[in-house]
């Protein structure tokens, strides 16, 4: 901004990471006015003692009317880090979503770009505490010790100091007495990554004589000698003195076994000058990008029906059947794309996706392509945010966070598998859904969206028929790869016939072995984790549950314990019932382990991996199962749902799916369509490349028509059937749905506020369009009572009107105290 004119005084209303729904505004120091601008980060007081970091929104001369402003207390940037369309987009999530501008600014920024703080204690500096006339104790007398010493404590040291595990109780005295003062350290979380370097001395380097003198002192120390030889066999600094700016790394010497106390020897000496290097932590890849990847006629077909619709529509559908070469079709825009000077977003469902994808990208695109998920690290994150702003790379893969990265000149955004739930965040706020997020922030940049899947959304398709996105159909497997043969084993009357083997039909049993025999590989699937759903008593019936959530705990037999899925609680399995002293303790139900574990008695040559939530729980545990998997040095992989998304193997020519009784059953008007999904999905799997493919699903109840559907891939018979279903009982796409979830500690308040929010929704919306309250299916998680109210609204009526009419409904709970302490969350789109 232009520099003011002297004596004015000006205001910067600043964006706080926290659930307020107004910013706040704060006074600008005149030193830091030429400095102001939207999007940097500045240090603001909030609250007594509380320092935050905060975004500028916006520059001003107003001063607030109900309160004083606080001076800002530092700048953080010379240059935004939030950019124009970042915030459009986080103010229109907020809304949208109905959640706090704060919120959404949480969620975006990565934890290493806003400030920790630290509450430190130091002396009072207007008081001598040799002076006091308090009574002081021996702990509080060793702490004011201790402080004379130093400049300021943490709350830990100062324990430490005394001997304790808390020095609470002392510091809360000593600042009573006010001998002691409390103030908050504010320090960055973002740390740059740092190499030790060193280089030869310039005086060495000017003169060749200089050096040759230096050999000659050091002929009676051959290890320093040694590693001046080795630093100028790395750097001949007489043929190319402008390396000897760079030199060398430190660790190289140490690495190759050379002393480091001779080194350190030769720095102290000023033969070598030490010095650190900010680096990159994703480094430079020493791959060089290949050439374009040829399409086939179908795939080339289908790129150019892709970028005719894009003339026309922003957004476009790709239903590609599974293996039909949609990542080829998707490199080849990217492709273009980048050469067209444009910023490129490829979106994937889930971290376990990424692995493999990112390995085969990396061959195309090189240094220019940057990865963001949340196994990353602070560090790591903020590294891929700085370098999309520095231009260093345009085009990210990442998962549904990375819709909130500084994108400047964003013409692409491919949402693959955009079927998956796992685009939706449900908790904490904003509860977006990044398919959604992603078209809007297309339209701020004034770009294109491809949605791809072999299984799309009903939404989905139903915006592609209605034309409101184009259309583009992928029908043929790449390489003309044949789809698997898909069979239903009935489990159920194998066990009454006692064929089956364990929880296996025999069926999938023998597929096991021949894929064995034929050295091929197979993936069995089972959407539940741990060993068992649950352990019972056979004498009383009793089954452990968890204290704070209404849920079964589950087995888990690698670590021998009870755990609840929703708050975390871990008991010891017991060894004798706690309700009836029985010691006949069996497990109900079969999870991962539990597979895994069969699986390795009746196949005992098999080399088997599971996959699943506790196996990948480390920075590198998905690359490193899929990439032995990919190696062949995995024979059978047992997962859950993350081995159905997208993975591509070559050897892979079984697929067997356990329980899918249950996803069909499960009580959602979604149920269907979710089992649909997933089971097409991990059929993917098979008989991808040259290997013939073969899905085994079992079921206790063959006859159900869903398995017809997905014995013949029926999509579109699948969804017809779905849409009349649908359309009989207003649900989505017919109609679009909030949910309101109250919860509380007390069950009686949970229940009172439920129904006294569903009353206010019905004056209003009519008793048609408000469902429940009711209790949802775990009525009970982290010692909270939960009851969900459900809004059904017809697409013709006006959304924005039915958000004011919950807005005032919160306000009215407000004005009742006695239910006041109640949440109500809100979640648009819960789907």
């Amino acid at each position: 901004m232009d520099a003011p004119d002297s004596g004015e005084i000006y205001f910067a209303d600043i964006a706080l990471p926290i659930p307020i729904p107004q910013l706040f505004t704060y006074r600008v120091p005149t030193e830091f006015v030429e400095l102001m601008q939207p999007g940097i980060r500045v240090i603001v007081q909030f609250g007594r003692q509380k320092v935050v970091t905060g975004i500028v929104d916006n520059i001003h001369q107003k001063a607030p009317e109900v309160y004083a402003a606080k001076p800002i207390l530092d700048v953080m940037d010379g240059e935004p880090i939030l950019t124009e369309a970042q915030t459009q987009l986080m103010k229109w999530m907020a809304g949208y979503y109905m959640c706090t501008y704060g919120e959404v600014l949480n969620a975006a920024l990565p934890s290493g770009l806003k400030l920790s703080s630290e509450s430190k204690i130091q002396l009072h500096p207007e008081k001598d505490w040799n002076d006091t006339h308090f009574p002081l104790d021996e702990r509080e007398l060793l702490l004011l010790n201790t402080l004379d010493k130093n400049e300021a404590l943490t709350y830990r040291e100062a324990a430490d100091a005394i001997g304790l595990k808390s020095a609470y109780k002392y510091i809360k005295s000593l600042v009573q007495k006010e001998l002691i003062i409390i103030y908050e350290e504010v320090k960055e979380r973002y740390k740059p990554k740092k190499v030790k370097r060193v280089r030869l001395n310039e005086h060495y380097v000017e003169k060749e004589e200089r050096l040759e003198e230096l050999f000659e002192r050091l002929e009676k120390k051959p290890k320093q000698s040694n590693i001046l030889l080795r630093y100028l066999q790395e750097i001949p600094v007489y043929q190319t003195p402008e390396k000897n700016e760079t030199g060398l790394e430190k660790s190289i010497f140490a690495n190759e076994g050379f002393s480091v106390s001779s080194l350190n020897t030769l720095i102290k000496n000023g033969v070598f000058n030490a010095y650190e290097e900010i680096v990159s932590r994703f480094g430079t890849s020493t791959i060089q990008p290949s050439k374009e990847i040829e399409l086939t006629p179908t795939q080339e077909t289908a790129k150019n029906e892709i970028l005719d619709h894009f003339t026309s529509k922003p957004t476009v559908l790709l239903h590609g059947i599974t293996g039909s070469g949609k990542t080829e079709v998707y490199i080849n825009l990217i492709q273009e794309g980048l050469e067209a000077g444009n910023q490129i977003l490829y979106l994937l469902p889930e971290i376990a996706l990424t692995a493999q994808i990112v390995n085969r990208l990396s061959l195309v695109f090189g240094d220019r392509m940057g990865v963001y998920h949340s196994k990353f690290s602070d560090n790591e994150r903020v590294e891929v945010w700085q370098g999309l702003l520095s231009g260093r790379f345009d085009f990210i893969v990442g998962v549904r966070s990375a819709i909130f990265l500084p994108f400047s000149r964003l013409g692409l955004i491919i949402v693959d598998e955009s079927h998956e739930s796992s685009y939706k965040q449900f908790d904490p706020a904003p509860r977006y859904h990044a398919r959604d997020v992603a078209i809007y922030l297309s339209h701020i940049h004034q770009g294109k969206t491809l949605l791809g899947s072999a299984t799309p959304s009903l939404e989905s398709y139903t915006n592609a028929l209605q034309g409101k996105f184009g259309l583009v159909e992928l029908n043929k497997r790449f390489h003309e790869a044949k789809l698997p043969e898909i069979e239903i084993a009935d489990i159920r009357s194998e066990k009454k016939r006692k064929t089956a083997v364990g929880e296996f039909s025999s069926t999938l049993i023998e597929a096991l072995k021949e894929v064995l025999e034929k050295k091929e590989q197979a993936i069995i699937f089972q959407n539940r984790r741990g060993f068992s759903n649950y352990i019972t008593c056979e004498d009383c019936s009793y089954i452990p549950e968890c204290p704070r959530c209404a849920v079964s705990l589950t087995y888990h037999q690698y670590k021998n314990q009870l755990n609840c899925h929703y708050c975390g609680h871990k008991e010891a399995v017991p060894l004798v019932c706690p309700a009836c002293g029985g010691t006949r303790i069996h497990t109900v139900g079969i999870g991962t382990e539990k597979i895994e574990e069969e699986l390795k008695l009746i196949l005992p040559e098999a080399r088997i991996q599971r996959m699943d939530l506790e196996t990948t729980r480390a920075k590198n545990a998905y690359q490193n199962i899929i990439h032995d998997f990919e190696q062949g040095n995995i024979d059978i992989l047992v997962g859950t749902q993350m081995v159905s998304k997208g993975l591509d193997f070559d050897r892979v020519s079984l697929v067997g799916v356990f329980d899918i009784d249950r996803m069909i059953h499960f009580p959602d008007f979604r149920s269907l369509e979710r089992a649909f999904q997933l089971t097409t999905q991990v059929s993917g799997r098979a008989g991808r490349r040259d290997v013939e493919g073969k899905v085994i699903i079992q079921t206790r109840d063959p006859e159900q028509g869903i398995l017809k559907l997905i014995q013949n891939n029926d999509f579109l018979r699948f969804y017809q059937g779905e849409m009349f279903e649908r359309e009989q009982y207003n649900y989505p796409p017919f109609s679009r749905m909030i949910n309101l979830l109250v919860r509380s500690r007390d069950k009686k308040l949970t229940n009172e506020t439920a129904r006294y929010l569903a009353n206010i929704l019905v004056e209003d919306l009519g008793a048609k369009r408000v469902l429940g309250p009711q209790e949802p299916l775990i009525n009970k998680i982290r010692d909270k009572y939960l009851m969900d109210v459900y809004l059904k609204i017809e697409k013709k009526y006006k959304i924005e009107a039915v958000k004011d009419v919950i807005k005032k409904a919160q306000l009215e709970l407000l004005k009742k105290k006695e239910l006041s302490a109640a949440e109500v969350i809100i979640n648009v789109d819960p789907y």
